[in-house]
């Protein structure tokens, strides 16, 4: 398995000559590309078949976060899910599976636990008289997991030469043990107030060393009235690099060019080793 050495380079950032500095005014959209990039070459993949009768669908992971790295839903073959099907309901292999990688994603991504609805997870129905299939393969990737309670700040913060890039932020409350101090029991009986704000954490704080946001209904809304909630975070740290020569990173299309004296080497594989003895970066991280 090969690890990647990522240059985040927006075209339109040119530093001085002897800067040191490893701040840089990342894309939150690049910068979670590189991020998932990273994860899928590095970690072992996961994965779960759920049978259409059996309606929840769990991923898990002991240590770290969810990443989907893909989910069907269809029929591929008359094996799996059979067990106590009519021939006719398992015997259609030509049934597609329908890629519902990003409707999972949303819902597990950057969590330690997610269950999902197996029966709803997909808007189409393909071969309705064939029984179906939900089957998601992902990763677990290693990940800081923060919770901060109603009227407090969190604190989130990455070592030196590191930038925050935010997996999965939540606002509200799914328990009745986190943050109950002091708190009245009505203020703690609602268990089904969540609002997911990834996006905006995401907004604030990518692509820094360091940040700090506040838990509160000034910041992320009020999901539920009387209800005393908290701010659940799971982020990683990503390493950064800085070139002595220009380089630029197209993440929309499927190569990754390096231009450089005039030079251009394009391929998934992103920089191998060979490219950073090339270009005499000491500080590649593999």
């Amino acid at each position: 398995m090969h690890k990647y050495c990522v240059v985040i380079y927006p075209p339109s950032f040119s530093p001085a000559r002897g800067s040191s500095k490893t701040m840089l005014p990342f894309s939150t959209t690049l910068l979670l590309t590189a991020t998932f990039l990273l994860v899928n070459a590095d970690f072992p993949t996961e994965t779960v078949t759920t049978c259409e009768a059996n309606s929840v669908h769990r991923l898990s992971c002991e240590t770290g976060v969810i990443n989907v790295v893909t989910a069907l839903y269809g029929r591929a073959d008359n094996a799996t899910c059979s067990e106590g099907k009519a021939r006719q309901e398992t015997s259609d292999t030509s049934c597609p599976m329908v890629s519902v990688t990003a409707s999972l994603g949303n819902s597990c991504n950057g969590k330690r636990v997610c269950e999902v609805d197996s029966n709803i997870v997909s808007e189409s129905n393909p071969c309705p008289s064939t029984s179906k299939y939900l089957q998601t393969k992902y990763n677990c990737v290693p990940a800081t997991y923060q919770v901060t309670c109603e009227h407090s700040l969190a604190h989130l913060q990455c070592d030196e030469g590191q930038v925050l890039s935010i997996y999965y932020a939540n606002y509200g409350r799914h328990d009745r043990h986190t943050c109950i101090y002091t708190r009245p029991p009505p203020q703690i009986q609602k268990t089904d107030c969540s609002q997911l704000v990834t996006e905006q954490v995401s907004d604030r704080c990518n692509g820094k060393n360091s940040c700090i946001i506040r838990a509160g209904n000034s910041v992320f809304g009020d999901p539920c009235l009387g209800t005393y909630k908290y701010l659940d975070v799971s982020y990683g740290c990503l390493s950064t690099i800085i070139p002595s020569a220009r380089l630029r990173l197209d993440l929309l299309k499927n190569h990754v060019p390096l231009q450089t004296h005039h030079h251009t080497v394009a391929g998934s594989n992103m920089f191998t080793l060979h490219d950073c003895s090339h270009f005499h970066r000491d500080s590649c991280h593999l």
